[in-house]
């Protein structure tokens, strides 16, 4: 799509022209301000008062060294970054992600997605995203506990249960959260909520493991039930094996689906009776292994290399959980051809632009990760809430109020689309309403 606003295109020209080589944050830019283009047109004080270049630049990045020593007694130095993006609405919010692929580019696309996500979820949140190049992958415990350690020892400069709350992503579980919050504890001297997804003993909140799996499931059965349909009775593939996979893979399952594909980076595995998520979660949250030795438990299930092949799998739903940028436009076509009529984000951007464009074009009904990956935050930030008054909700309580807030975020974003000319375009509904709470709160806010 090329842009109709000249504004906007010069804008998009310099974000690429500052930030050269940053592919996915140059790709999240360009999402959202091509979305924005009936908005300017209706609202050009977000122009003329500057709202549109400040909100393309970060408030803050950190960038430190991680040094620490392995068990071999050798030291290893990674490096560690905090992007704190924009606190128009709230402190930065969002998580930390170890993994080889980080790089400044990468966490600055996530923190910028994060603004608009946080945003939709109705709750008082800014936008920030952090990590590092580690990969606790064939880690021993005591070697991420080390690198943990480390890594806080700086990160604690920069963050506070008032400044800035990170949690968990890729690479970053319950263990290297209680290593975190750990270091945090010993570096301040303070028991604060300073880091969301801890372990129940020592503030976490019941719901926040499942809750983006389960968040993505709510937004998808709301999306569906509005155009006269539901999760009974359907197929579906999920990608990922992570967190976010297992628990959509038990939600939809409890709401009436068959799961029949999971993957991780080696490969995927199909098993046409229905994933048994209790050999899954053994093999992932418990032993760590590679999703490959399902088949060992399951004899009926297949075993296939190359994950990007789980998209020619016939489904209903395909619900992509990976990671950025898996399911291209070969995939999308596939899954079209094959008679899928929905597909929502349980990862962050895990459809190109071209694959968006297919789904778009073919009446798919589509939930950007913004919108639909929303669960996770919105549960981190109940449990903002709940450390606030020094209590505990149940797990009812919480997964209620993730329901609420799920389905306002699809009935906000199908409004918005409505709303500026997109009908049924929830992409550019969800950049909408989530920019627009942002915008006028840095209108109100002066130059900030």
């Amino acid at each position: 799509m090329e842009f109709t606003n000249q504004y906007l295109k010069e804008l998009m020209d310099r974000v690429v022209m500052r930030n050269p080589g940053e592919k996915e944050f140059h790709q999240a830019v360009r999402e959202v301000l091509e979305s924005l283009e009936p908005v300017v047109e209706i609202h050009p004080e977000y122009i003329e008062k500057g709202v549109l270049e400040s909100i393309v630049e970060p408030e803050r990045i950190i960038k430190f060294r991680v040094p620490w020593v392995d068990d071999n007694g050798k030291v290893q130095v990674n490096r560690g970054f905090r992007v704190q993006f924009n606190s128009a609405i709230g402190p930065y919010k969002g998580g930390l992600r170890f993994h080889p692929s980080v790089y400044e580019g990468i966490i600055k696309f996530l923190g910028f997605e994060q603004i608009f996500k946080n945003s939709l979820t109705g709750l008082p949140i800014g936008g920030g995203k952090g990590g590092s190049d580690f990969d606790p992958k064939g880690k021993s415990d005591m070697e991420v506990m080390r690198f943990c350690q480390s890594f806080m020892i700086e990160l604690s400069k920069h963050i506070g249960s008032y400044t800035d709350i990170p949690a968990g992503d890729i690479g970053v579980g319950s263990r290297e959260i209680g290593y975190l919050f750990g270091q945090y504890k010993r570096s301040t001297t303070r028991f604060t909520g300073v880091l969301t997804g801890k372990g129940l003993e020592y503030g976490g909140s019941l719901a926040r493991t499942e809750a983006t799996g389960y968040g993505l499931c709510y937004f998808v059965e709301a999306m569906l039930n509005d155009h006269g349909t539901s999760f009974e009775g359907k197929t579906v593939v999920i990608s990922g094996s992570g967190n976010v996979a297992i628990y959509a893979t038990q939600k939809a399952t409890e709401l009436g689906a068959k799961v029949v594909a999971l993957s991780d980076s080696d490969g995927y595995i199909y098993d046409k009776n229905g994933i048994d998520l209790s050999v899954v979660k053994q093999l992932k949250e418990v032993e760590r292994k590679r999703i490959k030795e399902y088949v060992n438990f399951c004899p009926d299930a297949l075993y296939f290399e190359n994950c990007k092949e789980i998209w020619s799998i016939k489904c209903d739903i395909a619900l992509p959980c990976a990671t950025q940028n898996e399911l291209d436009k070969h995939s999308a076509l596939m899954l079209v051809d094959n008679g899928c009529i929905a597909v929502a984000e349980g990862a962050n951007m895990p459809s190109t632009p071209e694959a968006i464009e297919v789904f778009l074009k073919n009446n798919i009904l589509f939930g950007p990760a913004k919108a639909a990956n929303a669960g996770g935050v919105a549960t981190s930030a109940l449990e903002m809430s709940q450390n606030s008054i020094r209590g505990y909700w149940t797990f009812e309580k919480v997964d209620a109020r993730l329901r609420e807030i799920m389905e306002n975020i699809y009935a906000n974003s199908s409004a918005a689309a409505e709303m500026y000319g997109m009908k049924g375009n929830l992409v550019a509904g969800a950049n909408i309403a989530g920019f627009l709470k942002v915008a006028n709160a840095m209108l109100e806010q002066g130059v900030v």
